[in-house]
């Protein structure tokens, strides 16, 4: 049977470095007047790839829904980190139109991971899981619109450029499109639970039930 968590790492390992290998030589660098389209199949790749996997791979399937919700979704709380896309913002760096949403999404989604995995990460709280899986999704795809889009919508505004280059562009490249897997096997999983009626007191005074670890 395929070791699914080595051959994992091992291409976790290798999109990494074919990124940073192709933001180095500035593969993914693009005028300002047209959209970032390099960074664009960058990001879609991965996750169109993962999709196929998981859909026509049984084994894959099992081994993605086997690991544990909770640390996949503490992993999000790294996205308080957002809040640099505002400083660059505020020093004229990075256009508002892409940095203001980008950073503020991602720092309300870091903000409340270790909430979302410690609290409803379990079949007590699976609409509400789900919910907060649904809005970091959300919050990825129109960082990546805006920062696709920013320079056709304000062409006379600040461009996404730095976006396109080290380090920056390991952002779109690798961080994103990773996040947003981890958002949908998170998902995956939650719809198998059993769906119960969320309450409040629930929220804060039930003990979640054992799920499976990594």
């Amino acid at each position: 049977m395929t070791n699914y968590r080595k051959v994992t790492s091992v291409l976790i390992v290798t999109w990494f470095a074919a990124v940073l290998t192709a933001s180095a030589l500035h593969l993914f660098r693009t005028d300002p007047s047209h959209p970032p389209l390099p960074l664009g199949l960058a990001a879609l790749v991965p996750i169109v790839a993962f999709s196929l996997w998981f859909a026509r791979s049984e084994p894959f399937r099992q081994f993605a829904l086997s690991l544990n919700p909770r640390t996949l979704t503490i992993v999000h709380s790294w996205r308080v980190g957002g809040f640099t896309f505002l400083v660059l913002y505020t020093y004229g760096i990075l256009p508002g139109l892409f940095a203001l949403p980008a950073g503020l999404g991602d720092f309300a989604i870091g903000a409340t991971a270790s909430f979302a995995a410690l609290k409803l990460a379990n079949p007590n709280h699976r609409s509400r899981f789900i919910l907060w899986q649904a809005l970091g999704i959300l919050d990825l795809v129109v960082a990546l619109t805006l920062g696709a889009t920013a320079s056709l919508i304000d062409p006379r505004g600040i461009p996404t450029t730095p976006m396109t280059v080290l380090p920056l562009s390991l952002i779109p490249t690798f961080v994103v499109p990773l996040l947003l897997i981890l958002h949908l096997i998170c998902i995956a999983q939650a719809r198998r639970w059993p769906a119960r009626k969320d309450s409040l007191l629930a929220l804060f005074h039930d003990a979640p039930p054992s799920l499976t670890s990594l």
